[in-house]
């Protein structure tokens, strides 16, 4: 945890790069410096759901498996373990539903052995009780789990209603010179929070006029056919615009969030994977 807390972040998220769900590593990271700072590691609910990132479930299992404390949990596997012991429709983000399976952990959780029963409700969903082929005949809970006894496990949990994702279009500015791109550090929240990326833009149109406006002299300009990233919660299309430029003016330096970088380096820095893929792919340009 010192070592955690006293690491630069860019440090960690460079560890992290291409893991995803940035957010965490940026938790983790600013978790490790509360603890540290504090001096000892919380073991109670209520003062673990205080650190970044850690929710009421995460802290349960924290508490009760760490420090066998009567903490309950209500994580992926336990949900799905509990929906088809009571025949529990609905959709588990939903409020009412949330609830219900809330008070029948905290029914169930016991005051002692709490480690063990935690570990084994997770392991239970995590092997037998599984979302696809679930081993109903060797599952121990299978004489009373309702869903069993009406044959309708696989209905449990109810799915998530579907939506379809949103589309968001932005323009990636790759701008050489010689053999140094530029790259701007994004901001610390937010998707991709905290790394490095590539100067962004609406349009086409909108990345030549902050060329313009940086008196960014273009030698070569090459629109790069267009890309697609999906998020959780939607899909990113960007076109890459490869230009290389004689005459980059300190304008640009001026941003403490900007750098020219030499490409051949970028494995030291942060950068969300599809940005390092797509640098890579055009390092010779």
């Amino acid at each position: 945890i010192q070592s955690l807390a006293n690491a630069p972040l860019d440090d960690v998220l460079q560890h992290w790069a291409g893991l995803g769900y940035y957010a965490r590593a940026r938790n983790l990271h600013k978790s490790a410096q509360i603890i540290h700072q504090q001096g000892y590691f919380p073991d109670t609910v209520d003062e673990l759901i205080k650190l970044s990132g850690i929710g009421l479930s995460t802290a349960g299992a924290i508490s009760s498996i760490a420090f066998n404390n009567s903490a309950a949990i209500l994580d992926g596997n336990v949900r799905r373990v509990l929906t088809r012991f009571h025949a529990i429709t609905g959709w588990v983000g939903i409020t009412a539903v949330s609830q219900k399976l809330w008070a029948l952990s905290q029914r169930y959780t016991p005051d002692k052995n709490v480690a063990d029963y935690t570990q084994a409700m997770m392991d239970l969903g995590a092997t037998l009780c599984t979302r696809t082929k679930p081993q109903c005949e060797q599952c121990p809970l299978s004489a009373d789990c309702q869903a069993y006894a009406q044959g309708t496990v696989l209905e449990y949990p109810t799915p998530k209603p579907k939506k379809i994702k949103p589309v968001k279009s932005l323009v990636f500015l790759v701008l050489y010179h010689k053999k140094k791109l530029l790259l701007e550090k994004r901001a610390p929240t937010g998707i991709w929070g905290g790394l490095w990326s590539l100067p962004e833009f609406s349009n086409i149109n909108t990345a030549h006029d902050w060329c313009l406006t940086n008196k960014i002299k273009i030698h070569a300009e090459t629109a790069l056919p267009p890309m697609r990233h999906t998020f959780s919660h939607y899909h990113l299309d960007y076109s890459p615009l490869l230009i290389v430029c004689d005459n980059p003016k300190k304008i640009v330096l001026e941003n403490k969030n900007a750098l020219w970088y030499n490409s051949a380096k970028i494995k030291s820095l942060a950068l969300p994977a599809p940005i390092k893929q797509l640098i890579q792919h055009n390092n010779g340009h």
